[in-house]
């Protein structure tokens, strides 16, 4: 979820900054880590520029992707709820 937050953010600013003269675009990365889970960085590109189409296409993967997380959340939590029921 914090990957997908670091996503939204990313071409939240990007869409911001439109009319700064100069702004140079950020760009979120995820990495799998070895261990598991996943690790976000932010760089910045190296030439300004806008594309907004590109970064309106992130937004909305970046929601899905929060969603589709939040979906494994409610899931795993009824599950345990299932298992500790003792009234079944």
């Amino acid at each position: 979820m914090a990957a997908a937050q670091a996503r939204l953010d990313a071409a939240a600013s990007n869409i911001a900054n439109l009319p700064t003269e100069g702004y140079r675009r950020v760009q979120a990365r995820a990495e799998a880590e070895p261990s598991g889970g996943v690790r976000t960085r932010t760089e910045r590109l190296p030439e300004p520029g806008s594309d907004v189409a590109a970064d309106q296409v992130e937004q909305r993967m970046a929601a899905g992707a929060f969603v589709a997380n939040l979906k494994v959340f409610q899931a795993a939590d009824r599950m345990l709820g299932r298992l500790l029921d003792t009234d079944a």
